[in-house]
């Protein structure tokens, strides 16, 4: 990734990061490749159910399943998780068209939809953590304003409701200048992390923008 300074880079362990250094941050990975990504989003997820926040994932059906595999490896009972409104697993595309007019994502639709998801998983207090890769899908198709526009409306619903965010680009959907596009996407997030290959139990992470 081009003119990011290394000094930069901070590591963190896993639970720390999202516990406490970015338990209400909108996050972004842009990956090299699925294995990366899909460390990262076990690790995302593992960690909250060991701290018994509830979990949101929007996914493509790949990767949902990839991540199933992964969960109940840990030893994770996800229908009982599932049953107790603990964890919330979606796809990607059939969500995104719930709310998508004309490739432009409707901002009404959009609040609806995510505040009742929220809504549904927000019991005995738990904190919440959502991931989503819509946006991924929008910037692998070429829609690339829509996909700055859910980002906002994703930056505008986290302003009014506290959760933990976590976005993820794979590298090759990035077709433009690659400076450009990473500025492009930064800009909407607060902190970024590495998508080279590391530790399982470590994140490195800095300041997006």
């Amino acid at each position: 990734m081009k003119n990011i300074n290394c000094e930069e880079w901070q590591t963190s362990n896993l639970q720390v990061f999202w516990g406490e250094i970015a338990p209400c941050d909108h996050v972004v990975q842009m990956y090299e490749n699925d294995k990366i990504f899909l460390d990262s989003l076990e690790g995302f997820i593992g960690s909250g159910f060991i701290a018994g926040d509830s979990v949101i994932i929007i996914a493509t059906t790949e990767h949902r399943s990839a991540i199933q595999a992964r969960l109940e490896q840990q030893g994770f009972d996800l229908e009982a998780l599932s049953s107790a409104k603990q964890y919330i697993a979606l796809d990607a595309k059939e969500t995104l068209s719930r709310f998508m007019v004309n490739n432009w994502p409707d901002e009404n639709l959009f609040m609806e939809l995510i505040t009742t998801l929220l809504k549904d998983v927000q019991q005995q207090n738990r904190k919440i953590r959502a991931f989503g890769e819509m946006v991924a899908l929008l910037w692998e198709d070429g829609f690339n304003g829509a996909t700055v526009q859910l980002e906002n409306l994703w930056n505008k619903l986290h302003g009014n409701e506290k959760f933990s965010l976590f976005c993820a680009y794979p590298k090759i959907g990035f077709t433009q200048d690659i400076h450009n596009s990473v500025e492009t996407i930064c800009s909407a997030h607060t902190k970024l992390l590495d998508g080279d290959p590391r530790p399982s139990t470590e994140i490195y992470y800095r300041n997006a923008s």
